[in-house]
């Protein structure tokens, strides 16, 4: 992704117009949310424009609207991107013991925190502090992608129990008070405008997940 520390534009290449061949739907896409990424941080959620970002995006508005409609929609679908660029999820290897469990948890968090604190997310995240009580949309966009962490964490510790024979009354639980421990380090790292080490990182990490105490209890 183009970088967002200046004020240069992505570099596009030129397309004939009229309707996109299948093969250039995903390359097209990419461009969009290039684009839209750009605009929403250098000029606010408010103040983007949809016809700047087809103009940057070198597309007509009406293609840039028949994929998303509104700025709300688009704007989520930038945050799905930088969730999947992310993979945090693939961390998650099946867990065989308390062990594989705990260092899961340990790689999950790790691997959230360093994409999340440099480049683009940290600049959507900014962004939906910075305007989400102006436009709710921001908030439950980020709200769905908490509880998508929620979801990777529940189906992993279910799969520890599974593997193991054991037993979690609260499987759900424990992943969202996971997710949002991680969440509520990582925003004040971020409103502070600390910078944090790979090491100080990976050292809270590790007693963040030492905290939780995962215990479970034998199945029935």
């Amino acid at each position: 992704m183009s970088s967002l520390t200046g004020t240069s534009t992505p570099t596009v290449q030129r397309r004939s117009r009229g309707r996109p061949r299948l093969e250039d739907v995903p390359e097209i896409e990419s461009r969009l949310l290039s684009a839209a990424l750009n605009e929403f941080v250098q000029s606010g959620y408010a103040g983007a424009s949809m016809r700047n970002i087809a103009k940057t995006a070198e597309l007509s508005r009406s293609t840039l609207l028949s994929r998303f409609p509104t700025k709300a929609e688009l704007f989520e679908a930038i945050m799905t991107q930088q969730i999947s660029s992310m993979s945090a999820a693939a961390t998650l290897k099946s867990p065989r013991n308390r062990c594989d469990l705990e260092q899961g948890l340990i790689a999950y968090a790790n691997r959230a925190l360093e994409f999340s604190l440099d480049g683009d997310l940290l600049n959507v995240n900014r962004l939906i502090c910075s305007e989400s009580r102006r436009f709710p949309e921001l908030g439950e966009a980020a709200g769905r992608s908490t509880q998508l962490g929620v979801a990777q964490i529940s189906e992993f510790i279910r799969d520890y129990a599974e593997i193991t024979g054991t037993e979690w009354e609260d499987a759900e639980g424990v992943a969202e008070s996971f997710i949002l421990m991680v969440r509520g380090w990582y925003l004040n790292v971020m409103i502070t405008n600390r910078t944090v080490t790979a090491d100080e990182r990976l050292r809270w990490v590790e007693r963040a997940v030492r905290s939780l105490n995962l215990g479970a209890t034998p199945a029935r």
